[in-house]
């Protein structure tokens, strides 16, 4: 028998993002699911990358760098990112926005707002802790070039992209499953909503690869 949209994750998901719930119940929910996501994503990362973890353990100040990047970069974007994704799947499953609208928003917000918070975060970060030579100028002038290798995770800002995944999927999974229904279509199989929606997120990274490089150009 066809898994339904209405499934166990779905459902799980509803409970815990729901619009009914206490603002900082919420708030809570997406801190513990943002970290769910960005922890094995940043373990893999580590993983990947040669010499990184032997390096992180033997100089101190590599490590200390390292989280503080996390912390101040990475943790922030992935907040906000998710948090948007899921108030935009909460409104979805509450019937207040159509399935065609929330693309139309997420699209572009997840975009927009992962290139605005590096644009924010790096010149901050060179003011604030030295980075990029102390220069905030120099700051905004790599997040073009850092943000085009996002989708190739080929540094942490891949770590943070693929680390919204876990919000976007199923948002996106909700979206597909509400437009085949809205249609009067077949209801999508479990396999077809996640492989939709993984192209869906991969049409976002492609975007976002896209506009990172005119940014570079730009600066």
């Amino acid at each position: 028998m066809a898994t339904k949209p209405q499934s166990a994750v779905l459902a799980w998901l509803d409970r815990h993002f729901s619009v009914e719930l206490p603002f900082l119940r919420f708030a809570r929910n997406v801190v513990l699911l943002s970290l769910a996501g960005l922890a094995p994503t940043l373990a893999l990362y580590i993983v990947l990358t040669p010499g990184l973890w032997p390096h992180l353990l033997a100089t101190d100040a590599a490590l200390a760098r390292f989280l503080r990047q996390i912390a101040t970069n990475g943790l922030p974007v992935v907040l906000v990112v998710n948090a948007f994704g899921l108030i935009l799947f909460a409104q979805l499953r509450s019937r207040r926005l159509s399935p065609a609208r929330v693309l139309a928003i997420d699209l572009p917000a997840r975009i927009g707002a992962f290139i605005a918070l590096h644009l924010v975060i790096y010149p901050a970060s060179a003011l604030m802790f030295g980075s990029f030579g102390g220069d905030p100028a120099q700051g905004l002038r790599v997040v073009g070039p850092t943000l085009t290798q996002s989708a190739a995770f080929a540094n942490l800002s891949g770590v943070y992209l693929y680390a919204t995944l876990i919000s976007a999927l199923p948002l996106h999974m909700a979206m597909v499953g509400g437009a085949m229904q809205t249609r009067a279509l077949s209801t999508p199989t479990m396999p077809l909503l996640i492989a939709l929606a993984l192209a869906i997120f991969g049409l976002q990274a492609v975007l976002l690869t896209g506009f990172s490089a005119l940014l570079a150009g730009y600066f």
